[in-house]
């Protein structure tokens, strides 16, 4: 099959590429740069019109969006990025008779506030209207926290993980999450790109068991060998603050939706996710060796 992957470059991307790879697909990569020849070239804040999108249908057999934003910002406006792009893609795909489209969105939205909760929810209702028109064989990915090198919230977790002492809100410290593996979930998003049609659209993918961030963030700390750091409570109106004064820099990955989206569980049972897998996920406890290797 030949698959057009939106995000090719980015972190869930490029393991989603490989395991298309490994399965014998062709991929067609996305490309931001106007003045590359390698790949297709993309507008994620202006192409709105699925007219845009049709030329570059033409000889896709399926489609992987794994385009994402954590914040606003004008060169890439979430709303475009989220919302109103990907709405375009879809119906686009529905007119050029490429049926299977796999969304990449994320656990825990439902009921979230923030503008990437909000974006996030609504490409996936088209999406879902779509498959259920029979126009869309659709099927959306909700993954938990996705670790492995080179992913933002990777990075910033490894941070922590890496201080003798640190604080961290309550309200993060305590949440419960379900770290998965960049590379396993970028192996079942290949898998459902040929997958037979599913009954259940919606998929969350998590590993085997939940952890409290904070807990997380220790093991991460036990898993390159260092001595149990001393955690303490930061009070909730210096959280605000500091994720208000992440959001003056641009390129913090702390900031108030960071923070919002932290407040907020983001567990699943595993089986479903562990049935595409065709195997175990990695355990939180194991990850960072998994990152390595």
């Amino acid at each position: 099959m030949n698959v057009l992957v939106c995000g090719a470059r980015g972190f869930v991307g490029r393991a989603v590429c490989d395991a298309l790879r490994r399965r014998g697909h062709r991929v067609t990569a996305t490309t931001s740069s106007r003045s590359s020849g390698d790949g297709v070239a993309v507008d994620f804040a202006q192409d709105t019109d699925p007219a845009t999108w049709r030329p570059r249908l033409i000889g896709i057999d399926a489609v992987v969006n794994a385009v994402g934003v954590l914040r606003d910002s004008p060169r890439r406006p979430i709303a475009a990025v989220h919302q109103h792009v990907p709405r375009a893609l879809f119906e686009a795909c529905a007119e050029a008779g490429v049926r299977r489209v796999v969304q990449v969105s994320a656990l825990g939205i439902e009921g979230s506030g923030t503008a990437y909760a909000r974006t996030k929810l609504a490409a996936e209702e088209t999406l879902l209207a779509l498959t259920d028109a029979d126009r869309l064989d659709g099927v959306i990915v909700r993954p938990s926290i996705v670790f492995g090198t080179g992913g933002a919230s990777s990075q910033l977790l490894l941070a922590l993980s890496r201080l003798p002492a640190m604080l961290l809100p309550a309200a993060v410290r305590l949440t419960q999450v379900q770290p998965v593996a960049v590379g396993e979930l970028g192996e079942a998003l290949a898998s459902l790109v040929d997958a037979p049609a599913r009954a259940e659209r919606v998929l969350a993918a998590v590993g085997p068991e939940p952890v409290a961030l904070g807990d997380f963030v220790a093991s991460l700390r036990a898993q390159a060998g260092r001595s149990p750091a001393w955690v303490g409570t930061l009070p909730a109106a210096l959280a605000r603050w500091s994720a208000r004064a992440g959001d003056r820099v641009p390129i913090s990955p702390w900031c108030s939706e960071t923070l919002a989206l932290l407040g907020a569980d983001n567990t699943a049972a595993p089986a479903a996710f562990e049935r595409v897998l065709g195997r175990r996920a990695t355990r939180f406890d194991a990850l960072l060796a998994g990152a390595r290797a």
